[in-house]
């Protein structure tokens, strides 16, 4: 009885940590996809979102979010998560967990 159960919670374990590195994979895709589009502005400036000054200054506010699990929020982050939102469709409905591990990932 004890070796099942024992089998059973590492099984669900394993399970809940595929399903997260799927999510990360998948936001991931959605951001690397996205920073191959490119952006223009009014200045005629074209930039794409990995190279945006924004996203590459939130670093290591994402990397403090990452490893606080949501509790350390930089002002870099912040402002890199508005900009991922309004510039990624598909980063709109995505968690502030995965966009950071996503900016980590870029």
């Amino acid at each position: 009885m004890r070796k099942s159960l024992i089998a059973a919670s590492l099984g669900m374990l394993v399970l809940a940590d595929l399903a997260q590195a799927r999510t990360l994979v998948a936001t991931s895709n959605i951001i690397v996809r996205a920073s191959a589009r490119t952006v223009d502005f009014t200045s005629d400036t074209t930039t794409s979102i990995r190279d945006s000054k924004v996203i590459r200054e939130a670093h290591d506010d994402a990397a403090s979010f990452v490893a606080s699990n949501g509790s350390i929020r930089g002002a870099q982050l912040e402002a890199a998560f508005d900009t991922l939102r309004s510039r990624v469709p598909e980063a709109r409905d995505a968690s502030d967990q995965v966009l950071a591990e996503a900016i980590l990932a870029l």
